[in-house]
């Protein structure tokens, strides 16, 4: 089934506009968009074809676009993270930009006139944001130190680039894949410390040896929504490197040609494995693939706790380092970003990684070098040794520019979080995710305290509040975390975080612990 055929079955409003324009094709209107100006535009091309390249309406900011990036691997250049810092810096305050937990960038503020001016600047350096949202394949993740960590089992930058270009046609735009009946998460892992979170992927390449050759245990169905959350199961099959490409065309075929359409709440790959049952969608993979898969290793190389890489560590090049920064709710504003590309060029070699926890890599910064960019005053505002709380806190977008949003996320989280680490002495960090709503954006069941936007009655009003999560792990044996309380105002959630800090992960209040010393 190609993108523009009509699906099987009673059509939701959805697969009705899906069926009777291929997204892609609005990409020969966009100069005539650019004329009209967003109010003017037809409803459903403004608000959901213009997704497929990357270019979000957003109802709380009108006429304020968001564009989404692919940057595969989380990888970008010095020359493509400075055109991203232009576009920004022509919206003054309204431009920001956000790293998100995909490794990717969104880019705020956005004007629909200037929209095919900044697609031309996209593709003269190389940058593309097709079929970046909808029913489409998101940003493919992969190990954030893909070819300099030392320890690494397989470099997964060139596996993350050949599926992402077998996806979107070299970034042309492919309609084979532009018509799944949901979105579709891709990751690639190439450690043994699980940096791409594999669980909460439709599709995920976990490292494992099979008689001494080191490939991929497959696991498929990993997904947050609103309706449901699961993890993601064993395939149960095993794959070289060299099968990578074409198990995630099969999977993507299987997937769009009998994925559940009917009811978008249960329309992600999981619900299709449900219904048929892992045996029976393993042989439509392996029907596809024209060849049987060889059955799973029986173990896989997740056997690490899960690294931040926040800090400086020697690569596996003589000599080289890379510098994690820590990057307060993933939130950029155009002169960070200019500064971002500068000091790549200046102490790297102008590369520039993003990692799922929403922080930037500087790598191949030579040993010569080191001091001198430890002292740039961007390391200031961007630490290499955080606070315990403040390094692992995590963000959805949030009511400020998601309509979706039941609370506001990242100003909060990050005065709290100051708050409490002003109060509080921690001795490690405790992974705090903030999500605005139950579509998870912010993934609150991977962290060891979940926090989830919601409505609550206090005193006889509806006001901002919380469903707490516990429990989530990641790295080996990762798991997800559950709902324990329900129904926190934001306004009451200090005191409840407070205890549970001091109760739970061994933190003492700051006056204690300088006596105690």
């Amino acid at each position: 089934m190609t993108s523009a055929t009509k699906p099987v079955g009673s059509l939701n409003k959805f697969e009705k506009f899906k069926a009777e324009k291929d997204g892609l094709a609005i990409k020969s209107e966009l100069e005539q968009f650019a004329q009209l100006g967003w109010e003017a535009m037809n409803e459903t091309d403004r608000e959901h074809r213009l997704k497929w390249l990357g270019v979000f309406f957003r109802p709380v900011t009108p006429g304020k676009f968001m564009v989404r990036m692919r940057l595969p691997n989380g990888i970008l250049s010095s020359t493509q993270m400075r055109v991203l810092a232009e576009v920004v810096q022509r919206y003054g305050e309204d431009g920001s930009a956000d790293i998100t937990t995909r490794q990717n960038i969104q880019l705020r503020g956005i004007r629909i006139e200037d929209i095919p001016d900044i697609f031309t600047r996209f593709e003269q350096v190389g940058l593309t944001s097709v079929q970046s949202g909808m029913d489409n394949v998101r940003n493919i993740t992969g190990s954030p130190v893909a070819g300099i960590d030392a320890a690494e089992l397989i470099d997964t930058r060139e596996l993350v680039q050949q599926v992402q270009d077998m996806i979107t046609n070299q970034g042309k735009g492919n309609p084979e894949f532009t018509n799944l009946p949901r979105k579709f998460n891709i990751a690639i892992a190439g450690g043994r410390d699980n940096s791409v979170h594999a669980e909460i992927n439709d599709l995920a390449f976990v490292p494992a040896y099979k008689d001494g050759i080191l490939g991929f245990n497959v696991v498929v169905g990993g997904f947050f929504s609103a309706k449901r959350c699961d993890a993601a199961i064993p395939l149960q099959a095993w794959v070289t490197p060299n099968d990578v490409v074409d198990v995630c065309r099969a999977v993507l075929e299987v997937y769009r040609d009998h994925g559940l359409r009917a009811n978008r709440q249960k329309a992600r790959l999981m619900w299709l494995i449900d219904e048929w049952g892992i045996d029976k969608f393993r042989r439509e993979i392996e029907n596809a693939l024209g060849r049987t898969l060889q059955p799973e290793a029986e173990k896989d190389e997740f056997n690490w706790d899960k690294r931040d890489h926040i800090g400086v560590f020697p690569q596996k090049q003589p000599e080289l380092n890379y510098v994690g920064l820590h990057i307060p709710m993933g939130r950029l504003y155009a002169q960070d970003m200019f500064d971002l590309a500068r000091i790549a060029e200046v102490y790297g070699n102008g590369e520039i990684r993003l990692t799922v926890e929403q922080n930037v890599i500087i790598p191949n910064v030579p040993d010569s070098r080191l001091d001198a960019f430890l002292v740039e005053p961007l390391l200031e505002r961007f630490s290499i040794n955080p606070d315990p709380l403040t390094r692992a806190l995590v963000s959805c977008t949030g009511a400020q520019f998601c309509n979706f949003a039941l609370i506001e996320t990242k100003n909060r989280a990050l005065t709290l979080i100051k708050q409490l680490e002003a109060e509080l002495d921690l001795p490690r960090p405790v992974r705090v995710h903030w999500t605005g709503c139950p579509n998870s954006c912010g993934q609150p069941q991977v962290a060891d305290i979940g926090l989830m936007g919601t409505k609550v009655r206090k005193d006889g009003k509806a006001v901002e509040g919380v469903d707490l999560y516990m429990g989530g792990k990641v790295g080996k044996d990762a798991h997800l975390g559950t709902c324990v309380q329900k129904g926190i105002a934001c306004e009451d959630l200090k005191p409840v975080l407070h205890q549970l800090l001091i109760e739970q992960f061994g933190a003492r209040p700051r006056q204690e612990a300088v006596v105690s010393s």
